[in-house]
Parts: structure tokens; sequence; C-alpha cells
């Protein structure tokens, strides 16, 4: 058996670049004494999220992609593949991405295309998804509300991706808050699009999230691993901690897919406005 070992994290962090990388280290330190192979941090773990979905005037440090801060977590990174939120400096524009990063370098990089409220006050929105190849197997990356539209995470299953990774920074309701926040509506629905979008295409799923607070939002945590089932195979609760489960993902693919495989039977024909994608489709026929 291949298994992979993963790990998706519910940490908090803040504007505090040095002591978000110092908590990253330390993270990265007991996945790595755990035989950690992949490793999914939060939406927005260099430097912390928005203090309110109102509108941040500050906001987090910009970063670029091919700046020391990247080349930093690649280093600290070593062996395992690592996923991470940031705020990315394009020149022109910021945006909430997230990177992908090795030793070798930076794998993948993700702008978060679907904004919620008024984040789109402070970046930019991104234009696509695509799914790209890592020491650990064909990965593909969103941020946080990317995973309430099925297309995002189809997309990149129809892209060949055997893994999803989602990174929040997903809080509870605004509006109708639970005084017990494993009970909060919000957390609720994050759980469900984590076991749905595992789900429907099959794959592998990684859901990192922030916990605690910041700002004016109080975060879910419930980071999980999923498997293509959509049984949840590790979760770390409402608080901090980082929930860990091995998989041999290439035969837990082939195993989902063998008599039903949602992405092999589909008929596009039948919803031609969401487009076929068959010019594009790279998913392996398990």
């Amino acid at each position: 058996m291949n298994e992979l070992r993963m790990a998706a994290v519910a940490a908090p962090f803040d504007r505090d670049l040095d002591g978000d990388f110092a908590r990253i280290a330390a993270i990265v330190e007991r996945a790595r004494a755990a035989g950690v192979g992949l490793l999914a941090l939060p939406e927005a773990c260099l430097g912390g999220y928005l203090a309110d979905l109102q509108g941040d005037a500050e906001g987090p440090p910009p970063l670029a992609l091919d700046g020391p801060e990247i080349q930093r977590l690649s280093a600290l990174a070593g062996e395992m593949v690592v996923v991470a939120g940031y705020c990315e400096d394009a020149g022109d524009r910021l945006y909430n991405s997230a990177v992908c990063v090795h030793g070798d370098g930076v794998l993948g990089n993700h702008r978060k295309v679907h904004q919620p409220l008024s984040e789109d006050a402070s970046y930019g929105a991104g234009q696509s998804f695509a799914a790209f190849d890592t020491p650990v197997g064909r990965l593909g990356m969103m941020i946080c509300y990317d995973k309430a539209f099925p297309e995002s995470a189809r997309s990149l299953a129809l892209d060949g991706a055997e893994i999803g990774v989602c990174v929040s920074a997903w809080p509870g309701s605004r509006t109708n808050p639970s005084a017990d926040l494993a009970q909060d509506r919000w957390k609720r629905r994050f759980d469900l699009f984590d076991r749905a979008r595992a789900l429907e295409n099959q794959i592998v799923w990684l859901s990192a999230n922030q916990s605690g607070t910041f700002g004016a939002l109080r975060f879910v945590a419930s980071a999980k691993v999923v498997d293509p089932g959509g049984d949840v195979l590790s979760d770390t609760g409402v608080g901090e901690g980082m929930a860990v489960a091995s998989l041999d993902v290439r035969q837990a693919l082939e195993a989902a897919r063998r008599s039903m495989g949602h992405l092999r039977d589909r008929r596009p024909e039948a919803y031609p406005a969401l487009g076929s994608g068959e010019e594009e489709l790279a998913v392996t026929r398990y």
C-alpha cells in the first residue's frame, strides 16, 4: 500500500507575521513527527484574515508569490507538501490566495474566485480553477467561499485532481449566532460543503480553517480529512488542532469510482448551460 498521511489544521493567526511563522514552524514540526506528507494550513495564515467582513482598511500584509516569505514557507516545508493562505501582492491588485509549496519551491497558486459580502473591497477576484501535480499526487486548491459552489470542486476534479484542499477563515453565523459554536448554522454549512464536495466528485478532501477570534469574527475551526465517499476520517471539532488521517489515495479513488463513477457517468448533453468541459477532461478513468 502507498498510504499518504495527511493533516488539516485549525489554528489562530493574526497580523504578527513573525508570530505566524513561529506557529507554522511548530505545526510543521508536529506534522513531520507524525509522518505527514501533505499539510493544509488555513486561509490567511500568513498575516491574518480581514478583521470584519464589512471591510478592513488595514488588511493583512501583502506578500509577493516570489518573495522571501513564500521562500521561507518552502524552506519550512522541506520534503512535505504544504498549502497555506496569504495576501498576494500582484503589483496592480491584491488577491486572497493559497500557495502550495515544497522544499523545491512553489508548486501551485490559487486566487480566491468567490468573494463573500464586502471582501471585494480588499481583494481582486481570481478567474479560474486548475489542478497541478505534486510529489503526493494531483491537487486542486480552493479558498473558503469557493467551496459553496459545486462548479469549483467539479472543475478541479475534471482537471484530474485526486485531492481537493480547501483553506478557510470561515466564521460562525453573524446574524443568528449560537452560544454553542458546535451547533452554529454556519458551522453546519461548512461541514456539509466539505462532505458533499468530496462525495459528489469522489476525491479526497482536506479542509483547514482558522480558529479562535479575530476582530469581529469567531471562526468555527472544524478542520477535517474526508474520504471519497464523504466520510470524515478525522476532525478537530470547533477547537484548535490538527486532523490527521492516512489513506492510499489511488486505491480509495478506484474503490469509490468502481461501480458508480460520478465523473464518468455525467451526461453533459443534458445540462448544456454548464458546459461540457470534455475538451479539458483530465480525470483518470478508474
